[in-house]
C-alpha cells in the first residue's frame, strides 16, 4: 500500500492528489460550461470580424484575420444542441491550436480554469449526433457546477466539415 503524499498549507498537514490534471480553459455555452485543454489554447481573444463564407455549414460563423492566418470560427452551440442566442458583450474567441492547425471557438463568457483529472468520468451516453464526438468526459467544476470535456482533436476536425 502506497502512502498519500502530504504537504504544509497554511499552517496544516493536507493531502495531496496525486492523480495527474490539465488545465482547461472554461468557456460558457448557454447554460453549461465547457472545458478546453489549456495547452491548445493559443489565445483568447474578442470577437473578430468575420466574413461569411457561402455555402459552408450553419455552425461556421466565418473566416478572420488571426495574427496574419485565415482562421476559421464556429459556434459550437447548435453542433451541441444549444439555442443560438445573440452573443453577449462578454463573448470571445478562444483559438484552439495543434500542429498549425488552428480553429476558433466562439465563447459566450470565459470563466477561468480548472483542473481535469486525465481519467475524468466519460461523457454521457445520451450525447448523440456531433455532441457525442465532441464532449469527451465530465469534470468536477467546483462549486460553479460540472466541466463538460472537449475533445480538442474532435474541434480540429471540424475544419474539414464546415462545407454545408
Amino acid at each position: 500500500m502506497t502512502a498519500t503524499p502530504l504537504t504544509w498549507f497554511d499552517d496544516e498537514l493536507v493531502e495531496q492528489d496525486e492523480t495527474p490534471h490539465v488545465d482547461h480553459v472554461v468557456v460558457r455555452l448557454g447554460a453549461g460550461r465547457y472545458g478546453l485543454s489549456a495547452p491548445d489554447v493559443a489565445e483568447v481573444t474578442p470577437l473578430l470580424g468575420l466574413t461569411r463564407v457561402p455555402g459552408t455549414a450553419s455552425w461556421l460563423c466565418g473566416v478572420g484575420n488571426w495574427r496574419g492566418h485565415v482562421l476559421p470560427v464556429v459556434d459550437l452551440r447548435p453542433l451541441l444542441g444549444i439555442p443560438a442566442t445573440p452573443l453577449p458583450s462578454s463573448a470571445r474567441v478562444v483559438v484552439v491550436s495543434v500542429d498549425d492547425i488552428e480553429v476558433g471557438i466562439v465563447a459566450e463568457a470565459v470563466a477561468g480554469l480548472v483542473e481535469v483529472p486525465e481519467d475524468c468520468d466519460p461523457a454521457p451516453v445520451t450525447l448523440t449526433g456531433p455532441a457525442a464526438d465532441l464532449v469527451i468526459g465530465l469534470a468536477d467544476g467546483g462549486p460553479a457546477g460540472p466541466v463538460a470535456v472537449l475533445a480538442t482533436s474532435a474541434l480540429l476536425a471540424l475544419r474539414g466539415r464546415a462545407a454545408a
